[in-house]
């Protein structure tokens, strides 16, 4: 995936943005149907398809200010996107000239005025897995801060299907750990719609579970409805925290032992067999997470191989976050471990973007990329997925089904 400038340098078209749309004056064309009455269900995808169609300017304005809200408008700060749709308005009084701009420079879209009224508009399709940082510009001058942005086609295994069978997600009574003393925490089991008791499950582990519950089950559903992966039992886990509110979160995640995975083994996985079957041999369990989730997912595999085959890590933290009285103990040090050590029976997939964090703990880019070739001068089973995203979820959930289509694939 080539970074906007890239794209833009291999065109002959000025400044228009990587999809080039044919932007025309929004004064001179009239909507075939009221804007204003749709606003509640305009996207940035038929809004796009709807810049070349007639509209009127006072129908425009109206569907904007709802849309972005007159104090976003004002702020200059907001972008609307959907897949590789995006959508940007601002509100500039009298200016001339009036641009979406890069930080790299080499992105600009011109956008138009929404007649009298202050407004200006523009739309683009992005190219696939396009990151960077944007802002607006008023006759030369930068407004605000720059804005992250990510963009990426929307994965149809990610969206629900109805022909599919829905599995359950449950949440649970929240969970009192012994291992990590003092902490609770919120958690969920996800069962899939083909489990039968007579046949133990798969499981796949998921860290920071209150936010990943809202979109991995959908596309468990559809992946296991096609037997593109096996029936697995999904669970999700919220890092623990302590009565006075403070998060445990740093410590069970991003400290090199075999702490969380005697967690989940010891506590998590008999509680959850009191109501569902799971097999218990390594090939069936996998794990994983984002962030430190990520590197968490990792060293529970990489400290019990016996009981985890499969890791999945975005943008993970393998960096000196933990590093302790010494200063060194964290986790950059996997790339020279996993040189150093025998080769351990587990298959990573690992993401991150060049946009990712650079900070006292370490680079994150340059940290998933030596992890990736440690790896792969080991010989591990290994994929990795580097693009031009940030410290999010963004690429990662783009890449979700395709990533569990390798994990489970089986060879």
């Amino acid at each position: 995936m080539l970074p906007i400038s890239r794209v833009q340098s291999q065109s002959t078209v000025p400044h228009t943005g990587p999809g080039r749309p044919k932007m025309m004056m929004l004064t001179s064309l009239i909507f075939a149907f009221s804007l204003a009455s749709s606003a509640q269900t305009i996207t940035p995808g038929s809004f796009y398809d709807l810049m070349h169609k007639p509209h009127r300017e006072t129908d425009v304005a109206g569907v904007l200010n709802r849309w972005f809200g007159q104090q976003a408008l004002h702020d200059a700060n907001s972008v609307k996107l959907q897949g590789l749709y995006a959508v940007w308005a601002v509100l500039a009084s009298t200016p001339q000239k009036v641009h979406v701009i890069s930080e790299d420079g080499g992105y600009v879209l011109p956008l138009e005025p929404v007649g009298r009224t202050g407004i200006w508009v523009g739309t683009d399709k992005l190219p696939e897995g396009y990151g960077g940082r944007w802002a607006y510009e008023v006759d030369g001058q930068r407004l605000g801060d720059w804005k992250q942005i990510e963009a990426y086609s929307v994965q149809p295994d990610n969206q629900p299907n109805p022909d599919v069978p829905k599995g359950t997600i449950t949440q649970q009574a929240t969970w009192h750990s012994h291992i990590f003393d003092g902490t609770d925490r919120d958690w969920w089991v996800y069962v899939p719609a083909q489990y039968k008791p007579e046949e133990p499950a798969c499981t796949m582990f998921f860290q920071d579970g209150q936010s990943m519950k809202n979109y991995v089950p959908t596309a468990l559903d559809n992946l296991i409805a096609k037997k593109e992966m096996p029936v697995t039992v999904a669970i999700f886990i919220s890092p623990g925290h302590f009565s006075g509110g403070q998060s445990n979160r740093s410590f069970e995640y991003d400290t090199l032992s075999d702490l969380y995975a005697r967690f989940l083994l010891e506590e998590i996985v008999p509680e959850v067999e009191k109501t569902v079957k799971l097999r218990h041999d390594p090939e069936s369990r996998a794990i994983a997470g984002a962030s430190s989730g990520g590197i968490c997912a990792f060293t529970a595999a990489w400290q019990r191989p016996d009981q985890f085959s499969k890791v999945m890590s975005w943008v993970g933290s393998f960096t000196n976050i933990a590093h302790g009285a010494s200063l060194h103990d964290g986790g950059h040090n996997y790339p020279a471990l996993i040189r150093l050590t025998d080769h351990k029976p587990i298959r990573v997939f690992l993401q991150d973007g060049s946009n990712d964090l650079d900070n006292d703990f370490g680079n994150w880019p340059l940290a998933n990329q030596t992890m990736a070739a440690a790896l792969k001068f080991k010989g591990y089973d290994y994929k990795f997925e580097f693009g031009h995203g940030f410290h999010s979820d963004a690429h990662g959930r783009y890449l979700l089904p395709d990533a569990l289509r390798w994990l489970w694939r089986a060879n």
